[in-house]
């Protein structure tokens, strides 16, 4: 009995090979939306794509599916494939997670190492360097890699695949909004001393300011979304 399902494992090699293929390529086209690349209302085209890559058209297909699944594209009939350009719904529903998972996780700070708190302070610096020069796609790209830090202090592969699919979501938002500089000029003090607090070990007070930036800033990317 195990020896006949086990052979037959052997027929869905070939879609196997082309879906761990496909999720390598999603990982990627994910990284550049974090890194603020690509822009939501963007048409992805296959052929440049797949040419870049070298993968077939199959498995970019997939890839697009899994993305899509992930709510960063979307698959408009006839007209092909586009970046998602995220809703005043959508940002609610993903600051509604991102308390449970970031508040969560920031509490686990007195129990780790100075290799994970520095994945927290590190993006700080970064960001305030990309504001003086005003490049704000990587601001909001060290924006997010603090918030990456923050989700890694829980110490779990599975939240932090997780929010990668949350944080990539809210790239597409914050690229959405008319003024970029307002919207991160706004919230890297508000960054700067929950890194203060944590630094100074109030832990808690570090945890209701990241609750209170929370709440500001659904709130105000709400309003910018809803008036484009």
């Amino acid at each position: 009995m195990t020896e006949t399902w086990v052979s037959t494992l052997a027929q869905g090699k070939a879609d196997l090979e082309r879906a761990s293929t496909a999720q390598k390529v999603a990982d990627m086209l994910r990284e550049r939306v974090l890194d603020g690349e690509l822009a939501p209302g963007l048409r992805l085209s296959e052929e440049a794509i797949g040419g870049a890559l070298g993968v077939s058209r199959n498995t970019l297909r997939e890839a697009f599916r899994l993305l899509t699944r992930d709510r960063l594209l979307v698959h408009e009939h006839s007209r092909g494939v586009f970046v998602r350009r995220p809703t005043g719904d959508d940002v609610r529903d993903l600051y509604a997670a991102r308390r449970v998972i970031e508040c969560g996780a920031l509490a686990k700070w007195p129990d780790v190492d100075d290799l994970k708190r520095d994945a927290v302070r590190r993006p700080i610096e970064e960001a305030t360097a990309h504001g003086a020069k005003e490049d704000w796609a990587k601001l909001g790209a060290a924006n997010i890699r603090f918030h990456r830090g923050i989700v890694g202090l829980a110490g779990s592969h599975r939240l932090s695949e997780e929010s990668d699919r949350l944080f990539a979501e809210l790239m597409l938002a914050f690229r959405v909004v008319s003024d970029p500089k307002r919207l991160h000029m706004s919230y890297l003090p508000l960054n700067r001393e929950i890194v203060e607090l944590l630094n100074a070990g109030d832990v808690d007070g570090a945890i209701g300011k990241l609750r209170a930036y929370f709440d500001l800033a659904e709130a105000d990317l709400v309003e910018q979304l809803a008036s484009l």
